[in-house]
């Protein structure tokens, strides 16, 4: 890791992060195919407020020279515009499409970065169970008195079982009110 530039001192550990994920991100980014580039470029500009304005003044032009409002151009669709209604029906085809690509991928790399949310959050908990387990070990060593009781230590302190874990999630997916249940017999 480069030394932080403005003091010419380490960088801190949010410097450290940050550069992490500039350097994952833009190898995400790199890591793309022709088509995703080329369907991410199309999703950008299609989303644009030149584009938008674009097609407003296409739409009005077009409507207008077809409603004979400009005598020097002849009509070349008139009402009820079925040309107009072809290209645009062929556009929203084809920029559905790109949309769909573009966030499909973004999907996919949401999906990665939750894998990795989770596994921080998985290595953190075993970290914090390690820690309160020592933790307790110093205050029985020391016979320090705790505002936390043995019981609560002892629970805190426990590993976490993931798959049983999953499972009350999928319970309370599937039976909202089950969640809405076991959050308030905790409570009394």
């Amino acid at each position: 890791m480069p030394p932080d530039d403005r003091h010419g001192a380490a960088p801190t550990t949010v410097e450290e992060n940050l550069h992490a994920i500039k350097a994952w991100e833009l190898a995400t980014l790199h890591a793309r195919t022709p088509a995703e580039q080329l369907s991410d470029w199309i999703a950008s500009i299609a989303s644009s407020g030149p584009f938008m304005l674009a097609h407003v003044a296409w739409f009005a032009g077009w409507i207008s020279v077809n409603l004979g409002l400009f005598p020097q151009v002849r009509p070349f669709d008139p009402f009820p515009f079925q040309f107009l209604t072809m290209a645009v029906s062929l556009e929203a085809i084809f920029l559905a499409l790109f949309v769909l690509a573009s966030q499909n991928r973004l999907s996919r790399q949401s999906d990665k970065r939750s894998h990795l949310d989770l596994q921080i959050d998985l290595l953190s908990e075993r970290e914090m169970t390690a820690v309160l387990q020592l933790l307790r070990d110093i205050a029985t060593h020391l016979d320090v008195k705790t505002s936390v009781t043995a019981e609560q230590l002892h629970d805190l302190a426990k590993k976490t079982d993931i798959h049983k874990l999953t499972d009350r999630m999928e319970e309370f997916t599937d039976d909202p009110s089950a969640m809405f249940d076991a959050t308030h017999a905790t409570k009394r």
